[in-house]
């Protein structure tokens, strides 16, 4: 809840509704006349805000920038066209897990599957053409089921072109490779960009 205010954000469903009541940063100073950041300050919140919606660690963050860097076109729209094409962030997408952090924790308890093998690296990249799917003796589990009963569809941006997505049969494909403009994700990527490359 403070990370999401903090950051300006609702990064949990559950955030939503106290970021509704309280829409203003946590401590005593919240609510008081913010006074105006340095443009330092403004790279780095977004920065964060990208950081916190994929659940990373700064050296992940740093290294998918790193990747980013190489590949062609916009840094900004590279980097976050890679954090989408991770194992976690997928399936989140597909409506298998309700926030990233159970998406992860459903990957490093190897509930997952591509192309039929088990995966439990969230921060495996998933390319074009592979199957993501929760592991057959898993999906009699709860969490499960009540994804596959589409629970989570409610709390979830809709369901993004670069996806084709089985939920009863608890199965995904990536189709194609994610354009920034269709991931879900709120960010000033420009900014990012400048953060790292100062």
């Amino acid at each position: 809840m403070r990370l999401s205010r903090a950051l300006g954000l609702a990064l949990t469903p559950k955030a939503v509704k106290h970021f509704e009541k309280r829409p203003y940063p946590p401590g005593e100073h919240g609510r008081a006349r913010r006074r105006t950041e340095s443009d330092y300050a403004v790279r780095l919140r977004e920065k964060q805000r990208l950081r916190a919606q994929y659940g990373l660690r700064e050296k992940q963050m740093a290294r998918a920038f790193a990747s980013a860097r190489k590949e062609p076109g916009l840094t900004g729209e590279a980097l976050v066209e890679l954090l989408e094409m991770r194992l976690d962030a997928l399936v989140l997408r597909s409506g298998f897990a309700r926030t990233i952090l159970q998406a992860r924790q459903a990957v490093v308890h190897r509930h997952v599957l591509v192309d039929g093998k088990i995966v439990d690296r969230p921060s495996f990249e998933v390319k074009p053409g592979q199957t993501i799917q929760i592991k057959p003796k898993s999906q009699a589990m709860t969490p499960f089921q009540v994804a596959a009963a589409g629970a989570h569809r409610d709390v979830l941006p809709q369901l993004p072109e670069y996806l084709e997505v089985s939920l009863e049969k608890l199965h995904a494909q990536l189709v194609r490779r994610p354009k920034r403009s269709e991931v879900p994700v709120t960010c000033e990527v420009q900014l990012v960009v400048e953060y790292y490359a100062r």
